[in-house]
């Protein structure tokens, strides 16, 4: 079975339109397959809108709670063995999942990502995304080229023992890289917006970049945050350290005058944050092998053969 998941903000004029090119694109489809809407608290019709619409599943938000929320929704209550994730503003082409479809298969992978290889977005908008993709490869360095776009189909194990949370969508073919799961990319149409506003702005700008640090973190520290944390504290006890000595040193043997000077206490504040850090390594470190504890085993098994 397939899931096509799509999460709706203030999409009244995009939704009937949208509903229809996804049962046009999958008419040849010899698969069940099944349409969920997320209304993430829409303030127009577009609940209303939904509502005449069949087949359809919609999952309706008390409130806003963001594309990552609706995202995690949609997909836990997808019952596809393959999910589909696409925007719900029509810039995403619903032709394009066949396509999506057929190269998971055929190269047997867990996660084909959309690349919008030619946006039509507004200059600002292709700008920040285009800087926050040069940050992105390199921190996490995911082998994609476009990890905003929605349009992806994914292996439905990819999200057994995940949660998505905060702006995370944009970073799911890292985070499943993390876990092992194997990542290609299509080139994909996207086409200009005709109906309602774009959502994007410099909150989830600066939102996307701070999990973009969460992401870099899980990826390099999440065995050993000690190794980052206490090699940063290692190094600043040791300069603190020997800061201090040096300013002993020339002190008491060459009479150098300190009276008037704030590096003594430079040298102290080096030193203490050296100790802090190492201390708050090796408290993430006991968290992070309490929770790998809870959870039994820190890595992922793809397959167990019996003969």
């Amino acid at each position: 079975m397939l899931s096509i998941i799509v999460p709706l903000f203030n999409e009244q004029d995009n939704v009937k339109k949208l509903h229809q090119e996804i049962m046009e694109a999958l008419k040849d489809f010899s698969e069940p397959f099944e349409i969920i809407f997320i209304n993430d608290g829409s303030t127009d019709d577009t609940l209303q809108n939904c509502l005449e619409l069949k087949p359809l599943k919609i999952i309706n938000f008390r409130r806003n709670f963001g594309q990552t929320a609706s995202l995690d929704a949609g997909i836990k209550e997808a019952k596809g063995e393959i999910l589909i994730t696409l925007d719900g503003d029509l810039q995403n082409d619903p032709k394009d999942i066949p396509r999506l479809i057929k190269k998971l298969k055929k190269e047997k992978l867990d996660i084909v990502s959309g690349w919008r290889r030619h946006r039509k977005d507004s200059l600002g908008k292709v700008f920040i995304s285009k800087g926050a993709e040069t940050i992105r490869k390199y921190l996490i360095n995911d082998g994609i080229h476009d990890s905003g776009c929605t349009l992806k189909a994914y292996r439905r194990e990819c999200f057994e023992n995940i949660d998505l949370m905060g702006e995370m969508h944009r970073f799911i073919p890292a985070t499943l890289a993390i876990h092992g799961f194997k990542v290609g990319e299509l080139e994909v149409n996207h086409r200009p917006r005709l109906h309602g506003e774009t959502k994007y702005n410099y909150k989830r700008t600066v939102k996307g970049f701070l999990d973009m640090l969460g992401v870099w973190f899980w990826m390099k520290y999440a065995g050993r945050p000690l190794h980052l944390f206490g090699g940063l504290g290692f190094f600043s006890f040791l300069f603190g350290s020997f800061f201090l000595i040096g300013l002993f040193v020339a002190r008491f043997f060459y009479d150098f005058s300190l009276s008037n000077k704030i590096w003594p206490l430079l040298a102290i504040f080096l030193i203490l944050i050296g100790i802090q850090l190492f201390v708050s390594g090796l408290m993430a470190d006991i968290l992070i092998k309490g929770y790998y504890k809870g959870r039994h085993m820190n890595y992922t098994i793809e397959k167990i053969v019996e003969r």
